[in-house]
């Protein structure tokens, strides 16, 4: 029998199939290199089970946990990466991340110290702090009817931690829509992206100290009654009633369903309802108003691109290998 010609629509055929099986071998995973879904499998099966119980535990004290676990995730990633170095504690010589002003009222830390050490009792010297968090904002989100998503493993904890990094690296709540687009830029964060993780306001609260530029002298004349104009004025009489002028603990929640993860956000905000400038600036855009209108409706694509700017945040600057350490306690370096 004659053997198959090397020409013609043979090999055609071949180079299909060796450009097919090219394709699946070099496809790219979403996970930065040296993190998997399966990296505690061996070391610490339990590890991902327990933080979900522990959040389960939190979130029936205090529902708007979900919210304090989102934040701290984005307040440790934009800052020198996913390492877990906005939970350490100030030194003597040195101010930590929390002391920045832009995380001022930051919470969840204790109880990410409670996870790891259930976590260090049974699986001494394995699961990063930097893991527990990403894994807590993920099942927190979950638990309050927002999105899941699958999260890779395997950081290691960072040594370093200023205040004065943060404050250079997070936006503050005073951003226009350009700043806010730079700043995610600096990060590989695109516009919607940035649009998309702001959602992240449809559960959590704040402190009046991040609201009060959006009430009082918000063009810079020292006038109480120099409001953002484009917010809702009845809401902004409601927010003064719960934020004086000059009051900068005073807590509220930043959703009008703050304790549910949904859409409500995006609806608050085309009505002027946004706690921050952060949050009304979005729609002086034309493509960020788009945007905002988009995800306020019902089967709109917020959940699945939320997920996935979470995975993609996830990403940023992480430790791997022999890189930084595993802490024996999140609050302190070894």
């Amino acid at each position: 029998m004659a053997s198959a010609s090397a020409h013609g629509p043979n090999a055609l055929l071949v180079s299909v199939v060796l450009l097919a099986t090219l394709c699946v071998c070099t496809a790219t995973s979403p996970y930065a290199a040296g993190l998997s879904e399966d990296f505690y499998h061996k070391s610490c099966p339990q590890a991902a089970s327990i933080v979900d119980a522990y959040v389960t535990k939190f979130l029936k004290k205090d529902r708007n946990f979900a919210g304090a676990f989102n934040r701290l995730q984005f307040h440790d990633c934009w800052v020198g990466g996913c390492d877990g170095s906005v939970l350490l504690n100030s030194t003597e010589t040195n101010q930590a991340e929390r002391e920045a002003h832009v995380n001022f009222g930051l919470r969840g830390v204790a109880e990410i110290d409670e996870i790891k050490a259930d976590l260090e009792h049974l699986c001494p010297g394995v699961v990063s702090c930097a893991d527990i968090l990403i894994l807590a904002a993920r099942d927190a989100t979950a638990k309050v009817g927002g999105p899941t998503w699958s999260v890779a493993l395997g950081r290691r904890d960072g040594v370093n931690s200023t205040a004065l990094t943060a404050d250079t690296n997070l936006p503050f709540p005073v951003l226009n829509f350009s700043g806010l687009v730079a700043n995610f830029a600096a990060k590989g964060f695109g516009a919607r992206e940035m649009i998309t993780l702001s959602g992240a306001h449809t559960i959590g609260r704040s402190h009046c100290n991040g609201i009060l530029p959006h009430l009082y002298n918000f063009t810079g004349r020292d006038d109480a009654n120099d409001t953002d104009p484009a917010m809702n004025k009845n809401f902004a009489v409601f927010l003064k009633k719960l934020c004086p002028e000059g009051n900068r603990t005073n807590t509220i929640f930043i959703d009008s369903t703050a304790n549910t993860f949904d859409r409500a956000y995006y609806k608050n905000v085309l009505q002027g309802k946004g706690i921050f400038i952060t949050d009304s600036t979005l729609i002086t855009n034309p493509v960020g108003k788009k945007v905002v209108t988009t995800f306020s409706k019902p089967r709109s694509s917020f959940f699945t691109e939320f997920a996935a700017g979470m995975v993609k945040m996830g990403n940023l600057g992480v430790l791997t290998g022999t890189e930084g350490e595993i802490r024996k306690t999140c609050q302190f370096v070894n």
